[in-house]
């Protein structure tokens, strides 16, 4: 099966072969290409759902293993790969530069997914003529997204970066606060030069080991993707996407309008083509949509941003805050879940409600980042700033969220991916005849060792 080889020598020192080299020897078949194994997989876990849905849904903790197994790894290779980045820098003041337009990227980035996902609202009137009565929800069946909603806000955001401890970050699983251990780390190898060296060398080691570690559990990404696919639709049936087919279609149709239309915008401004990043990422966007966990195709997808010519310490900064900062998936499924439950209620928001709803989601989206559920806490969160539209409402959504977590999921990898290459252009990160050469030829994924790539 495929998973993404490690080159065991430093990014300095390694030699590499040109992305356009012909080796037709050395080509996998198609069959034992990534993409493939996990297209067939989400279609034969799809069928398996509909006919035995209630094997299927057994299946659920074997795709949660891999899951899980994965993001044993993501907090370690997000580390390494900053503290590397930073630690070979020898201007500091390049690292406020990438994080300051990687900043204003996500803002920028976020809002326009934001604004559009109103506007679509308004103009598809989702939900209307349902005539919900809120006395027949039951406020108990949401208590759970309702308390995690008390703790979200931007205090609370800003505070959770900063870790208790060196290791809390990593025990607990935040991408945040381990970003913020890295970037300290790495200023402070960058500062101690020559005697900070062995620290450096014990890293890189550490990066190429922990890379090795994701190829051996890549091997079982097509059964992951099977069996989350099989319990989606054994557990939520595709009646539910009857029931609430126009809500599901209209976040799909949105989403991937948005990745084409405005992220492709920002990739041609920058120099790079939708089409051929689309192709170059599919395996990881693919398995995401399945599996609906974007973080677990992050160490994958790092590792394949510096295979482009993006500079470690760019796709260390961008592509891990961009999993707290730049949710754009989340926040079209926020506002466009808002606006269907105000027309499933016959809830009439004025101008400055939307305003406002907007404005709180600016933090609240951000806020649940990497929470379980996060796209619900933070409708949670935003509701009460509509008092017309019960929170206990957000019921109303339970049976379809999984499927729209699976576009969810894959726009926000999808997004951010693209965000570090604008980003990367922008501070002069990227080298941009590897990078088009690369995208050129595509992924190769060849014999020697799963997914090796030359």
């Amino acid at each position: 099966m495929s998973a993404l080889e490690v080159d065991h020598q430093s990014p300095e020192t390694a030699v590499r072969v040109p992305a356009n080299t012909n080796i037709p020897s050395l080509n996998l078949p198609f069959y034992r290409k990534l993409y493939v194994q996990v297209l067939a997989a989400v279609v034969l876990g799809a069928g398996l759902g509909y006919v035995v849905p209630d094997f299927s849904v057994n299946l659920k903790p074997f795709g949660d293993a891999f899951v899980k197994a994965i993001k044993v790894v993501v907090c370690p290779i997000i580390f390494t790969t900053i503290a590397l980045g930073i630690a070979k820098m020898r201007d500091i003041r390049h690292v406020a530069n990438v994080g300051a337009k990687a900043l204003i990227y996500f803002e920028v980035a976020s809002t326009l997914a934001l604004i559009i996902g109103m506007m679509v609202g308004n103009v598809w009137q989702v939900g209307r003529g349902l005539n919900a009565d809120p006395a027949a929800f039951d406020p108990k069946s949401v208590e759970a997204y309702a308390n995690g909603a008390k703790s979200v806000g931007l205090a609370d955001f800003l505070l959770s970066i900063v870790p208790s401890s060196f290791v809390e970050p990593f025990v607990k699983g935040d991408i945040m606060p381990v970003l913020f251990v890295a970037v300290l780390l790495g200023l402070g190898l960058s500062m101690a030069q020559d005697r900070g060296k062995p620290v450096v060398v014990f890293l890189e080691a550490a990066a190429a080991a922990l890379f090795g570690m994701v190829r051996i559990i890549m091997y079982c990404a097509p059964i992951a993707a099977l069996c989350a696919m099989a319990f989606t639709v054994g557990k939520y049936g595709l009646r539910t996407l009857l029931d609430l087919g126009q809500l599901v279609a209209s976040v799909y149709i949105v989403s991937i309008l948005f990745v084409l239309i405005v992220l492709g915008g920002f990739l041609r401004l920058s120099g790079f083509g939708i089409g051929r990043v689309l192709n170059y990422f599919k395996d990881e966007i693919l398995f995401v949509f399945a599996a609906t966990s974007a973080e677990t195709m992050m160490p994958r997808s790092m590792q394949k941003l510096e295979k482009l010519g993006v500079k470690k310490e760019v796709v260390g900064l961008v592509m891990p805050g961009g999993f707290s900062l730049n949710m754009d998936g989340t926040a079209i499924y926020m506002t466009m879940s808002v606006l269907f439950l105000a027309h499933a209620f016959n809830v009439h928001l004025t101008i400055w409600h939307q305003l406002s709803v907007l404005f709180v989601m600016l933090f609240t989206s951000k806020g649940a980042a990497g929470v379980t559920g996060g796209g619900f806490i933070a409708l949670a969160a935003t509701l009460p700033v509509v008092d017309a539209v019960p929170v206990a409402g957000i019921a109303l959504l339970l049976g379809a969220d999984r499927f729209m977590a699976q576009i969810r999921a894959a726009t926000n990898l999808t997004s951010n991916i693209i965000a570090t290459l604008v980003v990367g252009r922008w501070v002069g990160g990227v080298d941009m005849r590897t990078a088009n050469a690369e995208l050129r030829a595509g992924f190769v994924e060849t014999v020697d060792g799963p997914g090796a790539d030359h």
